[in-house]
């Protein structure tokens, strides 16, 4: 099997990031997007192994994006770098393509690893996109598709309304979207969400994903 590229958008993962690169399955090579952190998370990325894309634009979208650009495999993979998801999940999730175009994850929360503001603006989200005909539970974190297939769909969001944007665009392209279940537990210690760490990172998520269903 070719090498396939991990997308790790990082924003102050240091604490996280050598049990993420060390779970690594084989032949999965991380890309490590450093969106402005300030704990170093660039530096130890690079001494273990990982390459390293410096995108200084804020914003989850514009980290994931950078990383697609970069990404050199025919299929990637995109992936949270704070702990929270195994990338051992990751070939299960790429072997869903062979039937499909996008495979996302399906997170099934460990208790205490979801607050409830965050699962609630998931849900409604998930709601509103089930009522125009995709029917998925979750906005998740991780995903796997063809990397030109993906860039030709001209997702423009940079902020937290990229991975709905994803959705909505592939469901307006007639792609088949597969989702499966996949283990969510709490973040590395030492890091904090920013969005599900609080009330406010919720929102503001919500909004930015609430904008792009206008």
């Amino acid at each position: 099997m070719d090498e396939i590229d991990v997308v790790l958008p990082c924003l102050d993962e240091a604490a996280a990031l050598p049990g993420v690169l060390g779970a690594m399955p084989t032949g999965y090579r991380p890309v490590v997007v450093d969106n402005g952190s300030r704990d170093g998370s660039a530096g130890i990325a690079r001494r273990l192994g990982a390459e390293v894309v410096h995108e200084p634009r804020p914003g989850y979208g514009a980290a994931v994006h950078a990383g697609i650009e970069r990404a050199r495999s025919e299929v990637v993979c995109v992936l949270d770098a704070d702990g929270s998801l195994d990338p051992g999940e990751l070939p299960a999730l790429v072997a869903l393509l062979d039937g499909a175009d996008l495979a996302v994850g399906r997170r099934v929360p460990v208790a205490g690893s979801w607050p409830w503001h965050a699962r609630a603006g998931n849900a409604l989200l998930a709601a509103l996109l089930r009522r125009r005909g995709l029917p998925v539970r979750d906005i998740a974190p991780v995903r796997a598709f063809r990397r030109r297939d993906l860039l030709a769909l001209g997702v423009a969001d940079r902020a937290f309304g990229y991975p709905l944007e994803l959705l909505l665009r592939a469901n307006a392209a007639g792609w088949r979207v597969v989702e499966r279940d996949v283990r969510y537990g709490p973040r590395a210690a030492g890091t904090r969400s920013k969005v599900s760490g609080s009330v406010r990172g919720t929102a503001r998520a919500v909004r930015d994903m609430a904008a792009v269903l206008r």
